[in-house]
C-alpha cells in the first residue's frame, strides 16, 4: 500500500511542480525513500515518521530547488539522511554530487544508498566542513535544515569558489539570520518554494560574497 501511495504522490507532485522525470528516476527516488524509511528506525535520520508525508517533505521538498542547481558539481553540507543531495543526484544523473556529514551513522547510510541505488555520480565524505580540503572549491553548496546562515558561511565559506553561492533551504524566511550575516556576505536572491502537500512556508536563500569582497 505504501509504495502505491508514494508512487501516486510523487507523480502528482512532480506534475504540480512542472518537473519531468522518467519512470526509472521516479522508481529510484521511491527506492531511496524506502531505504530512508527503513534505516530511520534505527539511525534517526529524519524527524518525519508519517509515511503519508514522506514524499512531500523529503522528496518533493528536496527537488523544489532543482531549477537553481546550475553547477556540474554540487556540495551538500550537513547531508544527514541525504536530503536534498540524493534526490537531486537521482534527478540529475549527469551532474556530480559530494555529500558531507560529520555523523558516522549518517554517512554509512549514505554510502549504502550509493551502493544499492547505483549512484555513480555521488561521493560521500565523513568529516567536518572545516576539515574538508577539496581539490578545487565548489561553485554551489546546498544545505537543508543544517545550521544558521552565519555558521554556514563561517564554516563552509572556504569551500566555496569566489563567485560561488550557497543554496540555503529554510522554512519561514529567516530575517534574524539574514541580519546576522557577517560582513562580506549577502543574500543574492530569495525564493518562496511551493511544495505540494507540505504545510508551512519554504524558502530558498541564495547567499554569496558581496561584490566588493570577492
Amino acid at each position: 500500500m505504501t509504495k502505491s501511495l508514494w508512487h501516486g504522490q510523487l507523480r502528482d507532485g512532480l506534475a504540480a511542480m512542472g518537473l519531468t522525470l522518467d519512470e526509472d528516476r521516479q522508481e529510484k527516488l521511491l527506492a531511496f525513500l524506502g531505504l530512508l524509511n527503513k534505516w530511520n528506525r534505527a539511525y534517526n535520520l529524519t524527524a518525519v515518521r508519517d509515511e503519508r508525508q514522506m514524499v512531500s517533505r523529503q522528496l518533493l521538498d528536496s527537488l523544489s530547488i532543482l531549477p537553481w542547481v546550475t553547477t556540474d558539481h554540487l556540495l551538500d553540507v550537513g547531508a544527514g539522511g541525504g536530503l536534498p543531495g540524493i534526490p537531486l543526484a537521482i534527478a540529475l544523473p549527469d551532474k556530480r554530487f559530494t555529500l558531507l556529514d560529520s555523523n558516522g551513522k549518517k554517512t554509512r547510510f549514505l554510502n549504502q544508498c550509493v551502493l544499492e541505488l547505483g549512484l555513480g555520480n555521488v561521493e560521500v565524505i565523513h568529516g567536518r566542513a572545516e576539515d574538508c580540503s577539496p581539490e578545487e572549491p565548489f561553485a554551489q553548496i546546498s544545505s537543508r535544515a543544517f545550521t544558521a546562515l552565519e555558521n554556514l558561511v563561517n564554516w563552509c565559506g572556504g569551500l566555496l569558489a569566489n563567485e560561488g553561492e550557497f543554496l540555503a533551504m529554510k522554512g519561514q524566511f529567516p530575517d534574524d539570520e539574514v541580519a546576522a550575516l557577517p560582513a562580506g556576505w549577502q543574500v543574492k536572491s530569495s525564493h518562496s518554494l511551493d511544495v505540494p502537500g507540505a504545510d508551512g512556508e519554504r524558502h530558498l536563500l541564495v547567499v554569496a560574497r558581496a561584490a566588493n569582497s570577492r
